[in-house]
């Protein structure tokens, strides 16, 4: 029978029934309308077409495989995807109904407490987090309320807390602002990567409540001399009395440092560290929502800020932000450490490091750059800048833009003050980035500059936005 072309082009009620049997996606009602956007749909459709129909619009994000501005993980084994399903229904925070993923948790903390080498006997405590930022909140709480405990018991004012630190994340940023912490942010010197011991002393006073030091940092790469850090504490501390603590942000070097270079005294090995941060779900390789907070000992946290829970007969301390969070991160990157062990962890950030650096040499010999961090030393990563931005005939941007056409993700950003007139670009080399893959964005990279600088074969096509 003919269908009128008006009754084709018409939009379906939305509560028309679906023809009996049809199977195909993009026949079936919801499929010839456009999606509900701002109330829910009065009957139940097909979870079939639905999916597909998420899925499509989720095509429209950025290929995850080309991402290279994301710390995160974005490319995981089968077997962490069938651990993660496994885990839907697991709830941290219900540590009497999930016993068994809270004993995971604490199995990861003493791994990690010994991988950062905890004092043996010391009675390290930490705990899971979704993400580094949160973790890194907690770290900033806990020193809080030791300097304020301090100051209280000798009898001074606890009003004014400070906190001292280089470029870090915008994460430290909040906790400063949400817990009423000045923030006192030390300037990028020229050529440096990050903050430097000599600054501490300018910055820290009997208000300080700790320093934080980024072992990776967001902008550039690098890792801050911990140790150097360590040893200007001690030495301020000789001369006028201040024992401030260090908290080491390694939301992404934690991961990273114990494999590629063991020899590195970043963590507790140093006595003047106190505790630390770390994300799973970045050089950890766990799936996204997992973080890690460590402390020295029980006396680097406060015990006001543990809240107990019994299950089992026994006492699971717990310390965090969020209450309800999915567990299943937490037990994926049980079966990471479990799964590679430290040569298999070795392995992996090697392989990245060596790509890295292979990227890094392409990178110099394209021409206009000048490279900051050649991903030797710390993280798996690089960084650089346009040699002479005025002579370039482009920015930094432009690039960004040119390469987005190609479906890569690369950041191009300011270096914080004083150096917030260098625009840097930052590339990120994680698991699942090959050298073949890496091979090909460099090709990409050079087919953009000479578009840019006008000697391409498409040099004179007129430039146009994103788009897929």
């Amino acid at each position: 029978m003919a269908i009128s072309s008006a009754r084709s082009s018409a939009t379906p009620p939305e509560d028309s029934a679906e023809p009996a049997g049809l199977t195909d996606v993009y026949a079936h009602p919801l499929s010839t309308r456009r999606l509900p956007k701002h109330r829910m749909p009065q009957g139940p459709h097909d979870p079939d077409t639905v999916l597909q129909l998420i899925r499509d619009e989720l095509d429209l994000d950025g290929n995850a495989a080309q991402n290279l501005a994301t710390f995160c993980t974005t490319w995981s084994p089968p077997q962490i995807h069938r651990l993660m399903d496994l885990s839907l229904v697991k709830n941290m925070i219900d540590k009497d109904e999930y016993p068994q993923t809270a004993e995971i948790e604490a199995r990861c903390v003493r791994m990690l407490a010994d991988l950062w080498h905890a004092p043996a006997g010391g009675g390290a405590r930490g705990c899971s987090t979704t993400g580094s930022s949160e973790a890194a909140m907690l770290g900033g709480l806990a020193l809080k309320w030791r300097w304020r405990a301090a100051r209280q018991a000798a009898g001074k004012p606890a009003d004014r807390p400070n906190l001292v630190c280089g470029p870090v994340q915008v994460c430290w940023e909040k906790f400063a602002r949400y817990f009423d912490v000045e923030l006192r942010q030390v300037p990028l010197q020229q050529d440096a990567t990050g903050m430097r011991p000599e600054q501490l002393s300018a910055y820290v006073d009997e208000n300080t409540i700790g320093v934080v030091a980024i072992l990776g940092v967001t902008y550039t790469c690098d890792y801050e001399p911990v140790r150097a850090f360590a040893e200007e504490l001690d030495a301020l501390q000789r001369k006028t009395g201040l024992d401030v603590p260090l908290h080491v942000d390694a939301a992404s070097g934690g991961f990273v440092a114990p494999f590629l270079h063991p020899d590195l005294e970043w963590d507790f090995r140093l006595p003047r560290v106190a505790s630390i941060n770390s994300s799973g779900h970045k050089y950890g390789l766990a799936p996204l929502g997992v973080g890690w907070a460590v402390w020295r000992s029980a006396e680097a946290l406060p015990e006001e800020l543990v809240f107990h829970v019994s299950y089992l007969g026994g006492d699971m301390p717990t310390f965090a932000l969020n209450f309800s969070r999915p567990g299943g991160s937490v037990i994926a990157q049980y079966a990471l450490l479990l799964g590679l062990g430290r040569e298999g962890y070795r392995r992996v950030h090697q392989s990245c490091a060596d790509t890295a650096a292979a990227l890094a040499e392409q990178i110099a010999e394209a021409g206009p750059f000048t490279v900051l961090y050649d991903g030797q030393g710390a993280l798996p990563a690089l960084s650089y800048t346009l040699t002479d931005p005025d002579r370039a005939g482009f920015t930094l941007y432009d690039l960004s833009e040119q390469l987005r056409m190609r479906g890569w993700q690369v950041p191009a950003y300011p270096l914080p003050p004083d150096r917030g007139e260098t625009v840097i670009q930052r590339v990120l080399v994680r698991h699942g980035i090959s050298r073949d893959k890496a091979d090909l964005f460099a090709e990409d990279l050079r087919h953009c500059l000479r578009r840019l600088s006008g000697t391409g074969p498409d040099a004179g096509a007129p430039r146009v936005g994103f788009h897929h």
